[in-house]
């Protein structure tokens, strides 16, 4: 986290705005500020830097969960845990249907100065979340003993993963998806302090309350319960302080959960699905990927199965690093492609993908050198440490490229061009990282299925750059910049 901080200053400094217009927002600037004024180094730093810090919680502690299961050396209940993390994430990506939709829509409504609009799409917008969640939650309920058959749960690890299922989806499944909304839509309005400290008071409840409850509070053998037991309560606490935030700031704020605001237009509801709905189909081929690629490493052995859930784990720091840094970035870019602020707009996306590739960088070196210690840290088992680290090595090479597609991804959703994005994601994942895990683990076996990120991502990489400079809008498009 330190090294985010220090690439995000040494940004600020390379800024070439007058001191005197930095010294004017030493106080919170306003919402305003911060989208049309404020330097865009500094507008980065407010908004992406709570989103960053956000999403690290985010992934500490789900991995909290995996950290502390690890503890009991049993691999077994740690491969029960990375059974159902793809299907926790599915969970959250349908947050990115009402979130991610909602959210863009709204920065592009306050930059065309339609305040009452944007109201009633964040209205629509958390109940959505609450209606998809809902009916998410009793599908898995009723479907848990045919879906754990499905991702390869054995007779050593079924019991623990519907434990783990019941906990975190089927009775964490709706705080879990609205605070994810809610967190979106705070960020959207330019409240990104308030949107990341909800998602790191669930992360630090959870890493607090998980050993209480799997090794004080339940008796041996219910270690994986204790941990969806504490992920639930964590996330229920998170949800009601995002409802707070809305309650306290309930006059004249742009987002409330009063229906008395009224209905979103049609056009505005078919905006948010238009951007929501790529959001969560991208979502879901991502662990949809996660899904097969545990599904064929259980054909090995569930060591394996560990080592490649721990991977999955550790892999994901710089990953959710530059997940926080698009998250921070789209209102700034929706808000100004809206307003017509060329400048402002293309500074924004240069220096966002500039931080993100250089944290990549830096996490390569880091993996490399320091591969073993990190498996160590969940799980003493030699053989599963020396499996994790050797796959960790060959999958953080593609750590830049999976941030370039993620931000391509993420740029078009910001802009509104929900198909373009969508293409991108079905292609990234149907056309070459699901066909590369089958081809290259007929292939070369267990390491073909790490080696098929690299291999897929570099091929996605080519496409992002492609569609980029084909499909971008006319306001992004070489030539004189805008003094606006």
């Amino acid at each position: 986290m330190k090294l985010e901080c220090a690439i995000i200053v040494g940004l600020i400094f390379t800024d070439r705005k007058p001191v005197e217009k930095l010294s004017s927002y030493r106080e919170r600037p306003s919402r305003e500020d911060v989208f049309r004024s404020v330097p865009v180094p500094s507008a980065l730093r407010i908004m992406i830097l709570p989103s960053v810090i956000s999403q690290l919680i985010v992934l500490i502690y789900n991995m909290a969960d995996t950290f502390y299961v690890g503890q009991t050396n049993n691999p077994d209940m740690v491969a029960a845990t990375s059974l159902i993390l793809p299907v926790f994430n599915i969970c959250l990506c349908l947050a990115g249907l009402a979130g991610v939709g909602g959210g863009s829509l709204i920065s592009r409504l306050l930059g065309q100065g339609r305040d009452d609009e944007a109201r009633r799409v964040g209205v629509f917008s958390i109940y959505l979340g609450l209606a998809v969640a809902l009916l998410f939650a009793v599908l898995i309920g009723v479907l848990i003993r045919p879906l754990l058959g499905l991702l390869g749960a054995d007779e050593h690890t079924y019991e623990y993963a519907r434990q783990y299922a019941m906990c975190v989806i089927v009775a964490g499944g709706i705080p879990t998806v609205l605070s994810n909304v809610l967190s979106n839509l705070l960020r959207s309005v330019g409240r990104s302090g308030a949107a990341g400290f909800g998602i790191i008071l669930g992360g630090v409840l959870n890493i607090i309350l998980d050993p209480i409850f799997m090794f004080v509070l339940l008796p041996d053998g219910m270690e994986v319960f204790g941990a969806g037991a504490a992920t639930c309560l964590s996330n229920c606490i998170a949800c009601v302080y995002f409802f707070g935030v809305l309650y306290m700031g309930r006059k004249g704020s742009i987002i409330t959960f009063s229906p008395r605001v009224g209905m979103a237009s049609r056009e505005s509801i078919f905006a948010v699905f238009a951007v929501g709905l790529p959001s969560a189909v991208t979502s879901f081929l991502f662990d949809l990927d996660y899904v097969i690629l545990d599904k064929l490493m259980v054909s090995y052995h569930n060591t394996a199965l560990a080592a490649i859930g721990i991977v999955l784990k550790v892999e994901r720091f710089p990953l959710n690093a530059g997940v926080g840094i698009c998250q921070g970035m789209m209102p700034l870019v929706g808000y100004n492609y809206s307003a017509g602020n060329r400048r402002r707009l293309r500074d924004t996306i240069r220096m966002s993908l500039a931080v993100g590739l250089v944290i990549a960088a830096v996490s390569i070196l880091l993996y490399e050198l320091f591969a073993a210690e990190l498996v160590r840290v969940f799980l003493d088992d030699t053989r599963t440490v020396e499996l994790a680290a050797s796959f960790l090595r060959v999958r953080v090479l593609a750590t830049p490229l999976m941030f370039v597609s993620f931000f391509t991804v993420y740029l078009f959703q910001a802009l509104g061009k929900g198909n373009t994005s969508t293409v991108l994601a079905v292609v990234r994942w149907l056309g070459f990282n699901i066909p590369m895990l089958y081809i290259l683990n007929a292939a070369f076996g267990m390491y073909g299925l790490v080696w098929s990120q690299v291999t897929a991502d570099s091929l996605t990489v080519v496409l992002s750059i492609a569609v980029y400079l084909k499909f971008r809008p006319p306001l992004l498009r070489s030539g004189k910049l805008s003094e606006r």
